[in-house]
């Protein structure tokens, strides 16, 4: 199982409540790698992505505290949105 300290890669696609639409997909590019735990990604991947198990698939809903806050990061995310994840996990190492 995922946890702290652990690199990880996933595929995920991000949806909003606001726009109530796919904004980010990495099955359109590439999957994503990060180190748990390190504050590499927003607070929710930190705590949504541990304990998943690779081959694994979690939905997290992100309320703004544990997404991106009062920011706008980029176009079709809103600040204090609420973000929708699918994530797959691929591997962990």
């Amino acid at each position: 199982m995922a946890k702290a300290g652990d690199s990880v890669t996933v595929q995920y696609v991000l949806a909003t409540y606001s726009s109530r639409q796919v904004i980010q997909s990495s099955w359109t590019s590439q999957p994503y790698t990060f180190t748990l735990g390190e504050g590499l990604v927003i607070p929710g991947w930190d705590k949504g992505v541990v304990g998943m198990q690779a081959g694994g698939r979690r939905e997290l809903i992100l309320p703004p505290i544990l997404g991106y806050k009062n920011l706008s990061p980029g176009a079709g995310i809103t600040s204090n949105d609420t973000l929708v994840f699918v994530i797959d996990l691929l591997t962990i190492n």
